[in-house]
């Protein structure tokens, strides 16, 4: 998958659309740099990359991502990271660095154009982390659709931001590291985050705006957590498994709220079992003209 140097599995794949000559110096990569001419009004190029691990005791990953698909999941034992990147040679330029533990991945404008990838697969990128290595990841997308696989890897820290995009994100095994904060921001965006309990998280916090959101909060639970909704314009659904007790403290302006199984006391929604739950959640909910739907589940 690599080679003794990480940055010299690097290939560039051309697609000829239309007519038309565009040239275009790649981005260095790790400290290469190439050049390629292509034909075409549409010039799509895939550039890979990737890294062995050599010590590393944390890393931090930043990515930008515009437009298009974005997949990030664990990687193979042994690799540091790995990165296939397809793009529009005309319209954009990868920017792919790694240094001293910092992972930058993002893409620079070069053409005039207003293609920036599209959700149908033509621009896409695929990212795999390291499980063996605790990981500070922060991760901005905008009109894309993303799957990120979170299962398995060491999170030390986690922030998400993404702009209209369709965004699924899954925690299917249980964080072998304590995160303090999961921060969450979407904008008119579809997202789905489910295996929340598997976060081993002390605060998650999540800013939606016209959105459509469903947070699943299964998975094993490790310790007590806040949680922390803010939510304008739009719809979110809690899913809570059962045993897991659950305070919600509402300030709702033109929001319906359906507590399904819980009683009020004050301003606070209480599950049925909270006094004697082991373990607790307890979620403040900020909403204005929104709609809370609660869900309970096996």
């Amino acid at each position: 998958m690599s080679s003794s140097n990480p940055w010299m599995n690097q290939r560039a794949h051309r697609e000829r659309r239309g007519a038309g000559l565009a040239r275009l110096t790649c981005a260095a990569l790790g400290g290469l740099a190439c050049t390629a001419t292509g034909l075409a009004a549409q010039d799509w190029s895939t550039v890979t990359a990737s890294r062995q691990l050599s010590g590393e005791r944390e890393i931090e990953v930043q990515v930008e991502y515009g437009a298009g698909v974005l997949d990030l999941r664990p990687g193979e034992p042994g690799t540091l990271y790995r990165m296939e990147l397809r793009y529009d040679r005309d319209l954009m330029e990868p920017q792919t660095h790694y240094e001293d533990g910092i992972l930058e991945i993002g893409m620079d404008r070069v053409g005039r154009g207003i293609r920036m990838g599209s959700r149908d697969g033509s621009g896409r990128l695929d990212l795999e982390l390291s499980p063996e290595v605790p990981l500070l990841l922060d991760l901005e997308f905008g009109a894309a659709r993303a799957d990120l696989d979170l299962g398995g890897l060491a999170i030390r820290e986690l922030n998400v931001e993404t702009g209209a995009s369709d965004t699924r994100i899954e925690v299917s095994m249980p964080n072998a590291v304590e995160l303090e904060l999961a921060s969450f921001e979407a904008g008119a965006a579809n997202l789905v985050a489910t295996g929340l309990g598997n976060l081993n998280a002390e605060r998650i916090r999540l800013e939606a705006k016209a959105g459509k959101v469903t947070l699943d909060f299964d998975g094993e639970w490790q310790r007590d957590a806040d949680v922390d909704l803010d939510l304008d314009l739009g719809a979110v659904e809690l899913r809570f498994p059962r045993g897991l007790g659950v305070q919600l403290v509402v300030d709702a302006l033109l929001t319906s709220v359906d507590a399904q199984e819980m009683f009020r006391r004050g301003d606070s929604y209480y599950s049925a079992d909270w006094d004697g739950a082991e373990t607790r959640l307890t979620m403040e909910i900020d909403a204005h003209i929104g709609a809370i739907d609660v869900v309970w589940t096996p």
